[in-house]
């Protein structure tokens, strides 16, 4: 190694090529995409969202092949309490034809949601009492685990689903008032 004398508080620190320079720094590895697997759009227009939470989901092998290439729907999903645990109904997995070949799926079964004993009896007393329904809004990739976003929700009059529809397409309108003026 190449040593500089330059001045006395570099005398000893190894110098370094532009080539070694290039070679120590590691670049990050790539983010490919996004991490949402599937959106619940559903819900936002059946619904107005109270309070959201982040739930754990138990899968089998297949089904986390699947989520990886995007074979995910949530649109009539919808979680329910059984035995003090929470279980996600009718989301649907379409199993890869290659990952499943060797034993039956089942791609609507109960699976099991992940959450602290807080948070179930949290969300279990609101869905008994206060007349909640708790849906699923979202699939989506945290580091190598897939959690599942679920809201506390009330159900829209058809009345209140016209208004939000109104309101939104006045939001594009202003838009693009305000971008061609």
């Amino acid at each position: 190694m190449a040593y500089s004398n330059k001045t006395a508080s570099t005398v000893g620190t190894p110098t370094r090529s532009p080539y070694n320079r290039a070679m120590s720094t590691k670049s990050k590895k790539q983010n490919s995409g996004s991490t949402t697997i599937a959106l619940n759009k559903r819900a936002r227009h059946d619904y107005f969202i109270e309070e959201k939470f982040e739930a754990g989901l138990a899968l089998k092998g297949w089904e986390v092949k699947s989520l990886r290439a995007g074979k995910a729907q949530l649109t009539d999903s919808y979680v329910f309490f059984k035995d003090g645990e929470a279980w996600l109904l009718n989301a649907l997995i379409t199993p890869l034809d290659t990952a499943s070949t060797h034993f039956v799926t089942e791609p609507t079964r109960y699976r099991k949601l992940l959450l602290n004993r807080r948070e179930l009896d949290k969300i279990a007393g609101a869905v008994q009492q206060k007349g909640y329904t708790c849906v699923a809004t979202a699939l989506y990739w945290k580091k190598h685990m897939v959690k599942c976003e679920i809201a506390l929700a009330k159900g829209k009059a058809e009345y209140d689903k016209r208004d939000t529809e109104k309101e939104r397409d006045w939001q594009r309108q202003k838009q693009r008032i305000l971008r061609h003026s």
